[in-house]
């Protein structure tokens, strides 16, 4: 029986990529690999939005490693960083901050709720120089008011960092409008690709602070990283076959009409399960949700029983959450290969087991 996948990374993936993967790994160290990588880095500035002058980097490692190559490669320790905390991730950035002794503090953020006005503009004229956000906070679901924290920004002269692994075509991404210094997201999420590239664009702002800092770290320098990625290349050997994957996919996007008519897919997708799932006895969580996730409370039955019954009885697997909302909340993708009749097959499932009382136990 196949395994539907409805979890946020790593998600299905279209079977012509998936051809890809079922090939042996080329040698990677000549034009033809270059020309691949200069392509993929031309689309990704494209579909973000980007820029002008500005690149596109491919790091094989996951989202987090993302993450802390923006921590340690852009910041220093001159900055003054603001942290948005609501969840999970929000903590991750928080986690890594602490690690590399980075003076920050932290806009504590209510799970799944908008962040307000009024904490953010606390920090108003207070000397910070830097913001870290996960734009959309996968594990709750919520996508944040990008729009209040890009004027923000703008208004104070802060630099601002977005985590966008899973927002990446889900939530509609203009990263010259929102004026952001870097932004990243994962192979794994909506680009459908197997996991190991974290793909990080960085405009002008950004690529002049990783120029003027001191290298601090080898293999995941973005200056290392960019000098190669000159030539089409990256400094040590990458997770070719999924970068080979990318290529294709973003072909796929450029010729199916663009990331806008990528985008409205995702969007079709989540409103039409949003809307049939309200029949049954859960909970919305997230305030402001992100197309690319929904995420659930089961008003009468442990939410941990509702994910092992749909992968042991239905073959769907649906997103698990961690730490203290283990039991409390589970989770539905939207992204990757799913179509209309895998949202039907979604909601049959949830349809039996409420017949059969399972949410009642």
């Amino acid at each position: 029986m196949q395994m539907l996948n409805f979890t946020v990374g790593p998600v299905m993936t279209d079977p012509d990529i998936l051809k890809i993967s079922g090939e042996s790994s080329p040698y990677f160290r000549n034009q033809e690999f270059s020309n691949i990588m200069l392509e993929n880095e031309q689309l990704m500035l494209e579909f973000m939005h980007a820029p002008s002058h500005s690149r596109c980097i491919f790091l094989t490692t996951s989202g987090t490693g993302a993450m802390e190559s923006c921590v340690i490669n852009i910041l220093n320790n001159k900055d003054k960083i603001l942290v948005i905390n609501g969840g999970g991730f929000g903590q991750r950035f928080v986690d890594l901050c602490k690690l590399h002794k980075k003076d920050f503090t932290p806009i504590v953020v209510e799970f799944g709720h908008q962040i307000k006005k009024e904490q953010l503009y606390f920090y108003a004229n207070k000397g910070y120089t830097a913001l870290l956000v996960n734009m959309g906070e996968t594990s709750s679901g919520l996508c944040y008011d990008m729009k209040l924290i890009s004027n923000f920004c703008k208004e104070q002269g802060i630099l601002l960092i977005v985590d966008a692994i899973s927002s990446f075509i889900a939530d509609e991404i203009d990263m010259l409008a929102l004026g952001a210094a870097a932004i990243f997201t994962g192979s794994q999420k909506a680009l459908a690709c197997h996991p190991g590239i974290a793909a990080v664009v960085l405009a002008p702002e950004a690529l002049k602070r990783i120029e003027d800092n001191a290298e601090v770290v080898m293999y995941h320098s973005l200056k290392l990283a960019l000098e190669n990625g000159n030539r089409g290349q990256t400094p040590f050997t990458p997770a070719i076959t999924t970068l080979l994957e990318i290529n294709l996919r973003l072909n796929k996007i450029k010729k199916e009409g663009g990331i806008k008519v990528e985008h409205a897919k995702i969007v079709k997708l989540s409103k039409d399960f949003r809307t049939r799932v309200k029949s049954m006895p859960f909970e919305f969580i997230a305030e402001n949700p992100s197309y690319a996730v929904t995420s659930l409370h089961p008003i009468n039955v442990g939410a941990k029983f509702i994910v092992e019954t749909m992968k042991n009885d239905f073959g769907i697997w649906i997103c698990p959450n961690g730490g203290e909302f283990a039991d409390i909340v589970f989770r539905v993708g939207h992204i990757g290969y799913i179509t209309e009749e895998y949202n039907n097959k979604l909601m049959e499932a949830f349809t039996t087991m409420n017949k059969n009382g399972l949410f009642n136990v």
